[in-house]
């Protein structure tokens, strides 16, 4: 089961490396050039990138990068045991 987890998350993360390093590297973006270089021009071009309206896909990439980090996060969390039962060691005497 551990296999089939570790395949789908390869898939996963394969399909939303690019939209989510990309929405992460244009909000760190946006948050540095309105707050530590007062460029608020800059800023509102960079959150028009952000947001993807520059492309006319505002409504589409924040539910795409949403279901990607769900995704994610699932086959990541089933990967760790977390959640998994744990066998009680057996006392002397039992069976």
């Amino acid at each position: 089961m551990k296999n089939i987890f570790r395949k789908y998350h390869r898939l996963i993360a394969t399909l939303f490396c690019l939209p989510l390093l990309f929405t992460a590297v244009t909000g760190i973006s946006v948050a540095i050039a309105n707050t530590w270089l007062h460029q608020e021009e800059l800023a509102a071009f960079l959150i028009t990138v952000h947001t993807f309206q520059i492309f006319k896909l505002d409504a589409i990439l924040p539910v795409f990068n949403g279901l990607g980090l769900i995704g994610l996060v699932v086959t990541g969390l089933s990967m760790t045991r977390l959640f998994a039962k744990r066998h009680q060691p057996k006392r002397i005497g039992e069976r």
